[in-house]
């Protein structure tokens, strides 16, 4: 057999099955959690590590010295330290586009959950009452509705092709990287990102965890929203000053959000967020369906074995430093 690769989690066959066409061998953990793993890379000492959504520790490279690629089933990058794996020459690959329609969708989703109070109104007919259709206010249609995008990559310019053309809605959006002068199709660029959060009816959050990006959203901005405005979240948990959105819904300076991540996962079963009658909530699983579960499952095992093999990197999270012999 070929090279190792160790797969954290089992993934769908059809990725695999591009790692066994390659000749290299799957390794798929029998333990849960960075100590088993590690353990496991040390006698099994791959040249690959493939992850979802499970940590990559500079602990977890120190147990396979020969490590060359770490494969990212999916957008985010915050789950490996990225900063150990490029000064010691390690190839991170991911699958920056195989999600983006499914993550869009998510947030159309939660949109509307939060534009027809959603989480209120189920909870209140579960409770028995079927006529809390007859006194449901603060909601609204989104046909006309302002949509303010903090991030136009990928995930944000296909929400703004959804909003758009499927919704009728205007969208404005602030983004560092985004070309005023070129925006993506159907977005406004907005002066920055406070007009965003004074202008929107619905503020929607579509950046990566990064140094500049964490705690971005705290009661500085949450104050500058419409009392009758909603925010959403799909991107990263720490991006968001949870204690302060708590704030901003308990003392109505928002009507409702949304949120698919935390500060914390899995969500404690003691969090205050899931007290809150103006907050809807999922658990993580904007890019959980079947189409993009394998679909970037398929690019990050095709980068591993782009790496291993020595083909040209279609994915490249990072640009490794030369290994010092």
């Amino acid at each position: 057999m070929g090279e190792k690769v160790f797969l954290l989690r089992d993934a769908d066959v059809s990725g695999k099955k591009l790692l066994w066409d390659a000749g290299l061998e799957v390794v798929v953990a029998k333990g849960t959690g960075e100590s088993a793993w590690i353990e496991e890379m040390q006698r099994e000492q791959p040249a690959a590590i493939l992850t979802r959504a499970d940590r990559v520790s500079a602990a977890m490279m120190d147990a396979c010295p020969g490590l060359k690629a770490i494969g990212k089933q999916g957008i985010g990058l915050d789950c490996i330290d990225m900063d150990v794996a490029t000064q010691r020459g390690i190839q991170v690959v991911y699958a920056p586009v195989s999600n983006v329609n499914a993550a869009a969708e998510h947030t159309m989703f939660m949109i509307m959950a939060c534009a027809r109070r959603f989480s209120y109104v189920d909870r209140v007919f579960r409770g028995g009452n079927f006529d809390v259709r007859y006194g449901l206010h603060n909601t609204f249609e989104l046909s006309g509705r302002t949509l303010g995008l903090i991030g136009c990559g990928h995930v944000g310019s296909r929400v703004a092709q959804k909003a758009s053309l499927g919704f009728g809605m205007k969208v404005i959006g602030y983004d560092p990287a985004m070309d005023p002068e070129a925006p993506p199709a159907g977005i406004r660029p907005a002066a920055d990102i406070e007009a965003v959060f004074r202008q929107a009816d619905v503020v929607s959050l579509h950046l990566p965890s990064t140094p500049e990006t964490r705690n971005l959203v705290d009661k500085h901005l949450l104050r500058m929203m419409k009392p009758t405005a909603s925010f959403v979240n799909i991107s990263r948990g720490d991006l968001v000053v949870e204690e302060d959105l708590i704030q901003a819904l308990e003392e109505g300076w928002i009507a409702g959000a949304a949120l698919d991540v935390f500060r914390t996962e899995p969500l404690p079963p003691d969090s205050p967020l899931l007290a809150q009658p103006g907050l809807f909530l999922t658990p993580h699983v904007a890019a959980a369906v079947e189409q993009a579960v394998q679909g970037s499952c398929r690019a990050a095992c095709q980068g591993v074995v782009e790496v291993l093999t020595g083909q040209p990197v279609t994915w490249p999270a990072n640009h490794p430093l030369p290994v010092q012999e």
